[in-house]
């Protein structure tokens, strides 16, 4: 684990937080502009002392106020990108990706420039460059240092719509090839929905929420950064086959059959799943002739009711239990009291659209 416990203090802001972060996948670092990211990944990495607390990846103890410990950030092996990828600009790329090496390893070199697909760019400068190969640059220049950690600090915030595109592709393929614990601060919620395993948000300095994506996507605190119409749960589900006669592919979630477009993973891969809340319809005993290939039993687990002042008030949210998982579903206060829903219920959940949210699958499906 990383073990985050500080406090730091700047004029009229302060940092105070303890929480720990897997060491191991991609955990997102979200809030508002000014909620502390940026502070808590400069003192993590270094460039910033926190006034008291320790900072710790696994066995090794990067900060500890009370026992003087303050490694700098050369001795951190903490490979960060910045936003703007800062390459030499005197430098050809290949010069820029050596310049990160303690002791240069012609495999491991290798290796990073074909996981990235910048071994054209070798001999270029980065005048040269687009904005997303810089930054894929500055990516492979981290991962040459032989980090213990990488963290980037919103790497796709300077480009387009495509270059951004383009490098979540890259560092999906990155995520699935590291063996080192990532970092990822982003404004974005679609690319932590795409890329992040774990999330911790920050509100004014302080710790909001803090564990798996799946648990914190569908929480209260993610509430505020979503409309009503983009409430969702994330769940996960694994491919079983495709079907013999029509381009759909069978799921299991939690052990129920979960029809989706043709994917073209194979059998036991796992896919990462958005179901959003206006997309669900409850039934309490499940139709026998329908258009809807995915309905889904399910039980009542919360009844969540807008405040009576909000111009939502005619709606309510219930949180069902699928085995393991979490859906959410919308639906007026009226279908509520009409089919007399309580908590502990058994219903059937009748989901209209399913959203595969990773990478190059990332599309939106209506079934």
């Amino acid at each position: 684990m990383i073990s985050l416990n500080m406090m730091l203090q700047r004029d009229n802001f302060s940092l105070s937080l303890n929480a720990s972060i897997p060491s191991s996948g991609i955990t997102a670092i979200f809030g508002r502009s000014g909620a502390g990211k940026t502070s808590l990944i400069n003192a993590i990495s270094g460039l910033v002392t926190p006034d008291s607390g320790s900072i710790q990846i696994g066995d090794q103890v990067l900060f500890d106020s009370e026992k003087g410990i303050n490694l700098p950030p050369e001795r951190r092996r903490i490979g960060y990108v910045f936003q703007d990828a800062r390459l030499f600009p005197h430098m050809s790329v290949s010069k820029n990706l050596k310049y990160g090496c303690k002791t240069y390893n012609q495999n491991t070199f290798d290796e990073v420039v074909t996981l990235l697909g910048i071994g054209s760019l070798l001999r270029r400068y980065p005048h040269d460059l687009s904005g997303g190969e810089k930054q894929r640059v500055a990516i492979g220049r981290a991962l040459l240092s032989d980090p213990e950690l990488l963290i980037m600090d919103e790497p796709t915030a300077s480009l387009d719509a495509p270059r951004r595109q383009e490098l979540i592709s890259y560092l999906l393929r990155l995520a699935k090839s590291l063996h080192i614990p990532v970092i990822y601060v982003s404004h974005s919620l679609d690319e932590i929905l795409q890329l992040a395993d774990h999330m911790l948000m920050l509100n004014q300095g302080e710790v909001v929420a803090n564990g798996p994506l799946h648990d914190i996507w569908g929480s209260p605190p993610m509430r505020p950064w979503l409309s009503a119409k983009e409430q969702s749960a994330l769940v996960t589900a694994t491919v079983v086959k495709n079907h013999p006669v029509y381009p759909m592919t069978q799921l299991d979630l939690q052990g129920q059959p979960l029809w989706v477009p043709k994917v073209e993973q194979g059998k036991g891969i796992s896919l990462r799943l958005r179901v959003y809340a206006n997309d669900i319809s409850i039934v309490k005993t499940q139709a026998s002739d329908t258009s809807i290939r995915n309905v889904i039993p399910s039980i009542i687990h919360a009844i969540e009711r807008a405040d009576a002042q909000s111009s939502e008030s005619a709606y309510c949210q219930l949180v069902l239990r699928v085995g393991d998982e979490t859906l959410l579903a919308n639906i007026t206060q009226w279908a509520l009291d009409e089919l007399n829903l309580s908590v502990g219920q058994k219903v059937f959940a009748q989901l209209k659209g399913v959203s595969i949210a990773r990478g190059d699958l990332a599309q939106n499906h209506r079934i």
